[in-house]
């Protein structure tokens, strides 16, 4: 796809007015027909066309206007809009939400954390025998492990394994502003110490834990490991956010000003931004029903966010060198969001001796849920054969 210019700069500038049509000169004189009168006291009396329904025919009229008119800057929000929709979303027509996996069960609870941050976690596991290993799974940017990652999380779980996620601070369900990370280093020590709990629970002894990081999730398992390198069996990077694509980083000047500009307004929703579902989603149908996300953060990334991420990115790139655990990197060749020429340097300068590395030709950022159907399960499948490589076999199920 061939770049187009960039603007960013306007973003800093007041939104001017559009001027006043001129339909008539200064001194104009009264219409000669009774006609033209008519005509506009005619137009004057039909009633404004009413927009569009965004989910016409799928959602009840009054949910979609009590969904689509919530502010969602805080969690109670969110978890209200959440449950009223939630039934809504497992319905999509959507091959993530269409399998069938019988003998999985669920967990969803809130708690605590050191900071004093309550803290949305969901697990999906085997309900009829020990599960193979753990697998901790970190979200994306703006998302949440309530939706395309249920199923995701489901299918995994469905091979014999626990999956254990939790929502950010300031995302999905989770405590905090929406969509706000002031410090990326704060939110991986979140992610560790809930992770920690999970490994330290005695019905998991002795499993094999696994970290599994989705684009910005990449990003925030890397980190992890690079806090507890010899804690891990291994890590899943799906299209890991190790460096943003050049395409969609601000040019050097604007990233200049947004340094200042975070330190004076860190909240404040200002930075430009391409459509991440367009650029991520390669079929158009799928990218739609993105919309369903009801509680994703999908407004312009707030200075701060985008400052941590930007930073976060040049510092995992500088150290590809350090990551020493075993690992999977699955990445669309077509991506324009995340690099993956910084996938390929990730697999050569690692020094893991256990490392693949795979290519999905022609497919965009979303290969979990922006694909093709046979994409998507080619990506899972892979995923899972990976896990069973690096798993004891199961010798308990009934």
């Amino acid at each position: 796809m061939a770049s187009k210019p960039r603007a960013f700069a306007k973003v800093f500038l007041p939104a001017l007015p559009p001027p006043p049509l001129l339909t008539a000169p200064v001194f104009s004189r009264r219409p000669t027909t009774r006609g033209a009168g008519a005509a506009a006291m005619s137009a004057a009396a039909t009633p404004p066309a009413q927009a569009p329904r965004k989910w016409e025919g799928l959602v009840d009229e009054a949910l979609e206007r009590e969904v689509l008119g919530a502010c969602l800057d805080e969690a109670p929000e969110r978890r209200r809009v959440r449950e009223a929709f939630k039934d809504v979303q497992l319905s999509i027509d959507h091959c993530l939400f269409k399998g069938q996996y019988s003998g999985i069960g669920t967990k969803e609870s809130y708690e605590r954390n050191s900071r004093g941050v309550e803290i949305f976690s969901k697990c999906w596991f085997p309900e009829n025998h020990r599960m193979k290993a753990i697998v901790c799974l970190c979200h994306g940017y703006g998302d949440t492990c309530t939706f395309f990652l249920d199923g995701v999380a489901r299918k995994i779980a469905s091979a014999g394994y626990g999956v254990f996620a939790l929502d950010y601070p300031g995302f999905g369900l989770s405590e905090g502003l929406h969509g706000y990370i002031p410090s990326f280093d704060t939110l991986v020590d979140d992610v560790a110490e809930h992770f920690a709990k999970v490994k330290g629970n005695p019905e998991h002894s002795g499993l094999p834990s696994f970290l599994f990081g989705q684009s910005m999730g990449g990003a925030v398992a890397l980190k992890v490991h690079f806090k507890q390198p010899n804690e891990w069996n291994g890590a899943i990077l799906v299209a890991p956010m190790c460096k943003i694509a050049d395409d969609v980083v601000p040019p050097w000047p604007v990233r200049q000003v947004l340094i200042f500009m975070a330190k004076l307004l860190p909240k404040e929703k200002l930075v430009p931004q391409k459509d991440l579902a367009e650029l991520a989603f390669k079929e158009k149908k799928k990218q739609e029903q993105c919309s369903f996300n009801v509680i994703a953060y999908k407004d312009k990334p707030r200075l701060r966010t985008a400052l941590e991420m930007l930073n976060t990115t040049q510092e995992i790139e500088r150290r590809l060198e350090e990551v020493s655990l075993p690992m999977i990197i699955l990445h669309g060749e077509a991506d324009l969001v995340t690099d993956p020429a910084v996938s390929k340097a990730l697999y050569e300068k690692a020094k893991s001796q256990d490392k693949k590395l795979c290519l999905y030709k022609g497919a965009y950022h979303a290969i979990l849920e922006g694909e093709p159907d046979d994409t998507i399960f080619q990506v899972l499948n892979d995923i899972i054969s990976w896990l069973d490589q690096h798993s004891p076999k199961d010798e308990g199920s009934s």
